[in-house]
């Protein structure tokens, strides 16, 4: 349990960082003349990707989940592909990247590494994760209940990026 523990910390520190990084690339967005979008739902999105976090551990104390060798070892797997996902994402974007949706006047849009491929090829990393991060040591309950409300916040949140970003009508 305490290598989960310490596991789980490391991808909150990650967090942290990337927090880091986006207050730096809004602060540039915004000296660009950004302008953000949905930061009515920014709160939401930040109290559910803190509540995976410590529902992930919180199940797998109180409840005393196991840690399963075949499931906790391909999860940890999914796991680090989807932090090299999501930082693939980041260095894609570059300055452009945050975890609000700022958008640049003028800025064209990026197509370049993972955006080539999908639209949003960050989210494929948050879904992964949400559901592979608790199920590294069986904490199924998160795992379900993130997934759940992730996909309402996703629905809402990728929405909000394809009017900011023009490819699709407002209807937000």
């Amino acid at each position: 349990m305490a290598w989960f523990t310490a596991f789980v910390v490391l991808i909150g520190l990650e967090r942290l960082a990337e927090l880091v990084v986006s207050t730096r690339h809004a602060a540039w967005a915004f000296s660009r003349g950004g302008r953000e979008y949905g930061a009515g739902h920014y709160p939401v999105m930040v109290v559910l990707h803190t509540a995976l976090l410590a529902g992930a551990l919180l199940e797998a104390w109180l409840l005393d989940r196991p840690f399963l060798p075949a499931l906790g070892w391909s999860m940890v797997a999914l796991v680090l592909l989807t932090q090299a996902l999501r930082w693939w994402c980041i260095r894609s974007l570059g300055s452009y990247w945050n975890t609000r949706v700022i958008v640049v006047p003028g800025a064209a849009l990026v197509t370049r590494g993972p955006y080539r491929l999908l639209p949003h090829p960050n989210y494929v990393a948050v879904v992964v994760e949400g559901a592979a991060l608790p199920l590294m040591h069986t904490a199924w309950l998160t795992a379900v209940v993130f997934t759940v409300l992730n996909a309402a916040l996703l629905s809402v949140r990728i929405r909000v990026e394809d009017v900011a970003l023009g490819r699709r009508a407002a209807s937000v």
